[in-house]
């Protein structure tokens, strides 16, 4: 069962779906290091917890710690129980998202009443939907009663999260940090990597939801490019010549998200990923840079060229991408290949994997950030906070265990039968009462990612096959995983106006001087600033960035 995100929103975002379920679109996070020096130091310090991996499955494709994802060609037959009993006695109230159509509620979805049986007691989830969530946030936290357990979103702007921690949450360092964490089998099997992201002034807020690490990348149909000798390119001038030889009548070579498209642009001139780390340890944002200004200016010679799909309001390119009406198109991570697949069941889309502009330069590919935030608990007490754990345990669950097939796929025989290949699939009540659900779930607790696609399988090795050959060139964001409270409270509306400029540029409605413009505006609106505050807290490990 796949779950759908909003695709501008994720996409915008740059990042990817909580949780390692079927292949699908993703959405990204960020952490936080902390607001002070003092608090980037001790989240430097802070014990995560012990990593101890899940060993009751072995992948058919391995995954590394290089982002490589574990994929697996069919459901394990006999799926292993990874918790001994219900973790509930309570009744938890709990924030979400959905970035599907909200589910049936609770009194009138049989899936949502067989999870909280296995649970032991209800589970009572608050969903809300995007846009929307922060005001929702919002009206909680200023409330006289929170939900035992609020997710906090790392990409939708609320600010100051440090000295809301502290002053509305549980720290849970004492009984995460460490070989504490084993007391949680399924939490242990979480990444360190991942863990960082719920670190905030050297405590641990709460259990991390990982995510697909890859980023955006883009996809063609094969069948379009064919026309022209394929999606793969060695130059942007070649890239160019093939676009214009596919743009005819109301076939055009490109989906209108400039900024998307951009982004992908971005990568053969090199710009870097978010930031880039100079010998001097000091940072230079993406902005800043020749290699993305020099990318701007090819896209402007690309709309020219009129290569672009034209209409800007286009919501979703895939349907147009799948007749072949759009050749190509951004998305969010190799694994979204299911979603053409759904519209088209004989439909492979490729990814074209990054390349040099002029044949020569070095491409980058830009990682995501490989969580979508952590949801903390209310402040409680011990008992409490015990039985929020063993709970987030059992919805932490990994592919293939009885528990995870409870919260992605309901019950056998109720909302899902098994194939000829005895894979879970969703029949027509699941199909009903699922996807807002699990959507709900996922953003607030998750395993580590797989590569899974139950109804073609041979589709898991191409697209492992795929994350290998962008690992080849991949930068990870040097501050994702730290903390900058300016950009937290400003940062999206930067960013924004910057972009609003960078699309008049592109079409042609301000000449390329307006870049430079732009630029002050964007730095002393709280570019420095937050530049200032990421170097602070930038981790000593973290490499200078090869321009």
């Amino acid at each position: 069962m796949e779950s759908r995100f909003g695709r501008r929103r994720f996409l915008e975002a740059g990042g990817a779906v909580a949780g390692a379920v079927v292949l699908g679109p993703t959405l990204a996070g960020c952490g936080d290091g902390g607001t002070t020096d003092g608090g980037a130091k001790a989240s430097g310090d802070v014990a995560l917890p012990t990593y101890k991996p899940f060993d009751g499955l072995k992948p058919d494709l391995p995954g590394a710690e290089s982002g490589l994802e574990p994929g697996f060609l069919q459901f394990p037959e006999n799926a292993i129980a990874s918790v001994q009993s219900p973790p509930l006695k309570n009744a938890v109230t709990a924030l979400t998202e959905t970035f599907a159509t909200p589910p049936p509620p609770m009194g009138s979805n049989p899936m949502w009443q067989a999870l909280n049986g296995a649970l032991g007691a209800e589970l009572k989830l608050t969903i809300g939907t995007d846009p929307g969530y922060p005001e929702k946030f919002a009206t909680l936290l200023a409330g006289d009663s929170l939900p035992d357990l609020m997710w906090l979103p790392p990409n939708q702007g609320i600010p100051n999260v440090g000295p809301m921690l502290e002053a509305k949450f549980q720290d849970l360092t004492k009984y995460l940090s460490g070989d504490a964490v084993l007391e949680y089998p399924n939490l242990a099997a979480l990444k360190p990597a991942s863990w960082r992201t719920a670190v905030v002034n050297g405590k641990i807020w709460g259990a991390p939801i990982p995510s697909t690490p890859f980023g955006q990348v883009m996809m063609g149909n094969p069948k379009t490019w064919a026309k022209v000798g394929g999606l793969q390119c060695a130059t942007a001038d070649e890239f160019f010549a093939k676009c214009k030889e596919l743009t005819s009548g109301t076939n055009y070579a490109l989906e209108p998200a400039i900024i998307n498209m951009l982004h992908m642009f971005g990568e053969w001139f090199g710009a870097p990923n978010g930031w880039r780390v100079n010998q001097d340890r000091s940072l230079t944002h993406l902005y800043e840079t020749d290699n993305y200004k020099a990318a701007v200016e090819y896209a402007a010679k690309l709309w020219a060229a009129k290569v672009f799909y034209p209409d800007l309001n286009l919501a979703d390119a895939t349907p147009k991408t799948v007749n072949g009406q759009i050749a190509t198109q951004v998305t969010v991570g190799p694994r979204a290949t299911a979603d053409f697949r759904a519209a088209d069941p004989t439909l492979f889309v490729d990814t074209l994997i990054p390349f040099g502009h002029d044949g020569k330069a070095k491409p980058v590919y830009d990682m995501g950030y490989g969580t979508v935030g952590f949801t903390p608990f209310k402040k409680t007490d011990e008992g409490r906070i015990r039985e929020l754990l063993a709970l987030i345990n059992y919805l932490s669950a990994p592919f293939g265990t009885k528990e995870y097939l409870q919260k992605n796929f309901g019950t056998q025989g109720l909302q899902y039968s098994l194939d000829a290949r005895k894979n879970p699939v969703l029949n027509s009540a699941g199909t009903q009462q699922a996807p807002g659900l699990v959507s709900a779930l996922q953003i607030m607790t998750s395993p580590e990612s797989v590569i899974f696609n139950p109804a073609f399988p041979e589709d898991t090795r191409k697209i492992h096959a795929t994350e290998q050959k962008l690992l080849e060139n991949a930068m990870r964001n040097p501050t994702a995983g730290t903390y900058s409270d300016t950009s937290s409270k400003v940062g999206t509306k930067l960013t924004a106006a910057f972009r609003d400029t960078i699309v008049d540029i592109v079409t042609g409605r301000q000449k390329i001087g307006a870049y430079d413009e732009a630029l002050k505006r964007w730095k002393s609106g709280g570019g420095d600033k937050m530049r200032g505050e990421f170097e602070a807290v930038l981790p000593a490990g973290v490499p200078v960035t090869q321009s």
